[in-house]
């Protein structure tokens, strides 16, 4: 493990996986009950195995990622949107870097792999444009939330999603994510795919999140 790699976990090991509540001076019963989470990575129920993941993230971050992503963005409903399509998605590297041009700010990286199936493809034989924003939505903000106590896990506000060439039936997608920004309502981040086999750039997108209101949903 690189001295850098270090650093990022030493500054991680000191933050619990549960955001917690904001000080403040008010003293009424409502003030001082903790902010719900909508959905916390800590209480999902552990899908898959997560050996085979590369990457310098601490191994219970692509834990509690996985979980988030198989519960939240699959599901355990075959007849659910995407669900076949996105149980075919393989995270293959999940990883955090401290950024020297950005101050030393940490940023969390994911790289996933799906080969594109009939269950991917438009009436053309191409790769649907509304599959590539299903495989554009699952960001790394949840890793990045976790390393630094907030809960990464919104609810998408925006996508501008840039499509530059097809992709066809067989071909093997590298969806490589990557945060830009993480607050305590709102959080960006970044997404190319890529066709492994010659390195197009399938579609690019920045992606906004936000934090729901629990009252609303």
């Amino acid at each position: 493990m690189t001295s850098r790699a270090q650093t990022v976990f030493a500054s991680a090991s000191t933050l619990s996986t549960h955001p917690q509540p904001a000080n403040t001076s008010h003293t009424t019963k409502q003030s001082l009950q903790p902010t719900k989470a909508w959905v916390d990575p800590a209480s999902l129920p552990d899908y898959g195995d997560i050996s085979s993941i590369g990457g310098n993230a601490p191994d219970y971050v692509k834990q509690l990622n996985h979980n988030t992503y198989y519960s939240y963005g699959v599901g355990d409903d075959e007849d659910c949107f995407g669900h076949k399509v996105g149980k075919a998605v393989k995270f293959v590297e999940v990883s955090v870097d401290r950024r020297l041009e950005r101050q030393g700010r940490m940023e969390a990286t994911t790289v996933a792999e799906i080969v594109v199936s009939k269950h991917m493809l438009n009436g053309a034989g191409m790769l649907h444009g509304g599959c590539v924003a299903y495989l554009i939505d699952n960001t790394p903000l949840v890793v990045l939330g976790l390393l630094q106590n907030v809960n990464g896990v919104g609810v998408t506000q925006a996508m501008n999603v840039l499509f530059h060439s097809p992709a066809s039936l067989g071909a093997c997608l590298s969806i490589i994510s990557t945060s830009i920004s993480l607050g305590g309502r709102v959080m960006t981040s970044r997404c190319e795919i890529v066709d492994k086999g010659s390195g197009r750039v399938v579609a690019s997108a920045f992606l906004n999140k936000m934090q729901p209101a629990t009252s609303k949903l």
